[in-house]
């Protein structure tokens, strides 16, 4: 039980900057990564993080490029 809330709970925290960058393909990009490792800890939690990782990279992703930086502005991505 610990183990899930916990997982839980750190991928709560990532999704808040599923986010991050400027154009559509930056925060598709990061949202895409940031889900991924969310989605990958929460399936870890119930025995299945290939499958979590893939599920949570891919709403990472759909997040990332559905808002605009008026939406979300955590600043610019570590890669520019």
């Amino acid at each position: 039980m610990l183990r899930t809330l916990l997982s839980m709970s750190i991928g709560a925290a990532l999704l808040g900057l599923a986010a991050c960058g400027q154009s559509t393909g930056d925060r598709a990009l990061s949202g895409a990564a940031i889900g991924a490792g969310a989605g990958a800890l929460g399936g870890w939690a119930v025995g299945a993080p290939a499958t979590g990782a893939i599920v949570g990279g891919a709403a990472g992703a759909a997040t990332g490029a559905l808002t605009d930086e008026d939406d979300i502005d955590l600043g610019d991505p570590i890669w520019d």
